[in-house]
């Protein structure tokens, strides 16, 4: 994809690529959720009812990529890029979460393994 397709258009020139420019993660417990996110990726969380996540989160640039397939129910997967991948699944079921995979690595590319958060939302841990 062309550098260019990424920014908005001119008044006069072609489409562009719409980018991802928030993310909301719906919980039944948004206290446990909150500490589970909060501790396992160090993500400041505020308070309220609605808890606002600060922009960015150490994001790569220009933005995350993304792909879609196949599955056995609908939904959304966020992919989180964790400095040790062996030490945040030691974590995962202290918060509440499951593992699901273990790690493996992607063939050129990262090494990557399936959770679930507390109340089963899968996430994908990447250490690159």
């Amino acid at each position: 994809m062309a550098d260019d397709a990424r920014l908005p258009p001119a008044a006069s020139g072609p489409d562009w690529v719409r980018p991802l420019v928030h993310f909301e993660i719906l919980a039944r417990d948004p206290d446990v959720q909150r500490a589970f996110y909060g501790e396992l990726f160090n993500w400041p969380i505020g308070d309220g009812p609605i808890m606002n996540f600060p922009s960015g989160l150490g994001g790569p640039e220009p933005g995350p990529a993304g792909h879609m397939r196949q599955a056995p129910r609908s939904g959304f997967v966020l992919y989180i890029q964790v400095r040790d991948l062996a030490a945040s699944l030691v974590r995962v079921p202290e918060l509440g979460g499951t593992v699901v995979s273990q790690p493996f690595d992607v063939p050129a590319g990262p090494t990557i393994a399936s959770i679930e958060d507390p109340e089963g939302n899968p996430l994908v841990l990447v250490q690159q």
